[in-house]
């Protein structure tokens, strides 16, 4: 029984695929092929395959809307488990809502004004899912993720044991989390918002995306913004102050609209980008003695 046949056996209606290409699920467009690509709909399909790849000596990568990722041009060796579309679900009740890892963080923000909840208006542009934003915090327009989460169910990969953590325990601060540090993956999340007024809420959302799409590139692919904001600094303002606004390697260019963002302009690959990633570092620290940390994943090989 090869591997596909044991997790069907025993995860029932897993999705899973051998071979596809990671470019197919990551917003940059690059990326090889997973050797097996599994999509669970529940926490126990999640601990099912878990178990079952560690029992084949399998490595295991979990990735959600691949919003934020940079997968190498070999793909990914093991077992790929995304957790996406079928990993989804929304409740609200009262003030609170909870979501599912899969679900998009703009989705959830749509929810949230469909029920006049005032709180989540800076996620209603961000293209990942839940389960990656809380691991990195996400945020935008001065706010994120730690601002209104309350809680958080945690699967350990270890152990196979899922907990629910206080959002004290999650160690969540710019860009990281406790859940980055140790592997840990969110299944669902809980967050606590506040009364507001629809009209309003949409008119801060509205606002907020009209600025997004006046100010970075969305109509190519890429991962966001590329790196993390210095201290006392901002890294869009650094490349373009060191004349990078336009360079390339490849198909991977700086972005001419906003240095902060290195977009796909067709055909990159991924040492493209990593190329352009490590000249933009080097030059950027020659002229402003900064050192640019990526705010992006680097996975694969």
């Amino acid at each position: 029984m090869d591997f596909c046949e044991k997790v069907l056996s025993r995860a029932g209606d897993v999705r899973i695929i051998k071979g596809e290409p990671l470019s197919k699920h990551t917003t940059f467009r690059v990326g090889g092929p997973a050797d097996y690509m599994a999509f669970p709909k529940d926490e126990s399909a999640l601990a099912i395959l878990f178990e079952i790849a560690k029992n084949e000596s399998l490595p295991v990568t979990v990735i959600g809307n691949g919003s934020n990722l940079i997968v190498k041009d070999k793909g990914i060796r093991g077992l790929t488990i995304v957790l996406g579309e079928e990993f989804s679900g929304i409740t609200v009740s009262d003030y609170e809502i909870t979501a599912s890892a899969g679900e998009l963080l703009s989705k959830i923000a749509r929810t949230a004004y469909q029920h006049s909840l005032t709180g989540l208006e800076f996620a209603s542009g961000i293209p990942g899912s839940l389960g990656g934003g809380m691991a990195m915090n996400a945020g935008a327009y001065g706010g994120q993720l730690s601002d209104v989460c309350v809680s958080a169910r945690v699967f350990d990969p270890e152990t196979g044991e899922i907990r629910e953590y206080a959002a004290n325990e999650l160690e969540l601060g710019y860009r990281t989390s406790m859940l980055l540090k140790t592997g840990r993956i969110v299944t669902s999340a809980k967050f606590r918002l506040h009364a507001g007024d629809k009209e309003q809420i949409l008119k801060t959302m509205e606002d907020l995306n009209a600025r997004r799409r006046e100010k970075q590139p969305l109509a190519y692919p890429s991962a966001g913004s590329t790196f993390k904001r210095p201290e006392g600094y901002f890294a869009g303002a650094l490349i373009e102050g060191a004349n990078l606004k336009g360079a390339s390697v490849g198909g991977a260019q700086v972005s001419t609209l906003h240095a902060g963002f290195i977009i796909n302009t067709g055909g990159a690959t991924a040492q493209d980008i990593l190329d352009l990633i490590k000249h933009v570092q080097t030059v950027v620290f020659e002229k402003h003695g900064v050192n640019l940390e990526t705010e992006v994943r680097v996975l694969g090989e």
